[in-house]
């Protein structure tokens, strides 16, 4: 059972702080199309997107917890839809955990461009690992298991192959594709409030307005807010790179 040692010195050896991003235009360039690869063409947006799909699950069900809520599933499809499930007592509990979906995504975009600048990549990548593992108790149907094994082994293989020297370029290509995967996701939610409101109940501002009263459309703008202030964040962690040197 060596490759489970080697496996488990890797995971260790991860929480250990390195070199940061260098944030040299000629080198973010290629982090940036990366990203772009990632998450805007249609062919390669439907693999990623259900990772996307996956950590706003995670969102709602971290929420629920630090509520006080109890997980009693996740859900995930094929079609980019998901649903978590938890009990708790509270409203306020249910419309906590049911706000932190949209905007998740794109403060883990933001925790991951934080740690590609500061060194701990590799420590992201372990620790992402141990979570998507950990979300597997709480798959409930067969699609769900099958996204979140692949989402698992992808994580584990970044975390197997990729050199040292390389762990921060692909941790911040991953964070900037989350980023642009959270607008994404945004803009259809709002599309199913403006062209497609067959699919009204579906949305969670929808159901986070039937739950407190306060209208869909602040909700929209919240998760809207949050959204661009990580966006806003993760230009200023690369600024230093843009700016000219005098």
């Amino acid at each position: 059972m060596s490759w489970a040692a080697d496996f488990w010195n890797k995971l260790t050896d991860g929480f250990t702080r390195a070199e940061g991003l260098d944030t040299q235009p000629w080198l973010l360039l290629p982090v940036a199309a990366a990203a772009v690869i990632l998450s805007i063409p249609a062919q390669t947006w439907r693999w990623f997107g259900l990772f996307v799909t996956f950590v706003h699950e995670l969102g709602h069900a971290f929420a629920a917890l630090t509520a006080g809520h109890r997980i009693t599933g996740i859900e995930l499809r094929f079609d980019h839809s998901g649903q978590m499930r938890s009990l708790g007592r509270t409203r306020f509990g249910a419309v906590w955990a049911g706000f932190w979906g949209y905007p998740v995504p794109a403060l883990t975009g933001l925790a991951l461009l934080w740690a590609a600048t500061t060194g701990w990549a590799s420590a992201v990548l372990s620790a992402g690992v141990l979570v998507l593992v950990a979300a597997l108790v709480f798959i409930r149907n067969l699609q769900g298991a099958a996204i979140a094994l692949g989402c698992a082994a992808v994580a584990v293989l970044l975390l197997w192959f990729v050199p040292p020297s390389g762990t921060a370029y692909v941790t911040a290509a991953l964070g900037i594709a989350l980023l642009v995967g959270a607008v994404r996701d945004w803009l259809n939610l709002l599309s199913v409030h403006t062209r497609r409101r067959s699919a009204l109940q579906s949305s969670d501002a929808w159901i986070l307005a039937q739950r407190s009263s306060v209208p869909s459309a602040v909700w929209l703008v919240l998760f809207a807010a949050v959204i661009a202030a990580c966006a806003s964040a993760a230009v200023w962690l690369l600024i230093p790179g843009m700016l000219p040197v005098n």
